[in-house]
């Protein structure tokens, strides 16, 4: 019997008084579609604003970024994910932080863990090797994961650096 069928038949069983009903494996997605039913609305998305501040420093090969993220709220984020692209592709061999991974040729993604509203900074440090040795490097930052919040304010977590080969601390 297809499995749209037997929900329809446990839909207009009757249960009597006490007795205990049996589990039924039913695939959500196939109850939503059945005839006369409504899918459930769903819940909306917390609201947080996810806010990511720091430096750029370039010299010879070496790039050096910290970052300092923050949720102003009003919900707690359980977990979130900032991603860095640079301009100038990174060396192939690199000592990546812990909840940092590679993301592409020049790009990395660290974890920042959960980040409760309104509460402490999560503080994430990069020391990274370039393939070559450019006089500038453009470092784009920005969220890709917020735990399922909704962040409204995305002009705090969303950024663009210059960074020429000065050794020199290019804020964000």
């Amino acid at each position: 019997m297809p499995l749209s069928a037997a929900v329809a038949m446990a839909a207009t069983t009757v249960l009597v008084a006490g007795a205990a009903a049996a589990p039924v494996d039913v695939d959500p997605v196939d109850v939503a579609s059945a005839p006369g039913a409504a899918a459930p609305a769903p819940a909306p998305a917390p609201r947080a604003d996810l806010a990511h501040h720091g430096h750029v420093s370039l010299w010879g090969d070496h790039i050096a970024i910290r970052i300092r993220s923050e949720n102003r709220g009003p919900s707690d984020v359980t977990a979130s994910t900032v991603r860095l692209r640079f301009s100038a592709p990174l060396a192939a061999s690199q000592e990546l932080p812990y909840g940092c991974l590679r993301g592409g040729k020049a790009a990395v993604l660290c974890e920042t863990g959960g980040l409760r509203s309104a509460g402490g900074a999560r503080q994430t440090a990069l020391d990274l090797t370039l393939a070559g040795r450019p006089d500038e490097v453009v470092v784009r930052l920005d969220t890709v994961w917020s735990g399922g919040a909704r962040d409204t304010d995305r002009t705090n977590d969303v950024h663009e650096v210059l960074a020429p080969a000065t050794g020199d601390a290019y804020a964000f």
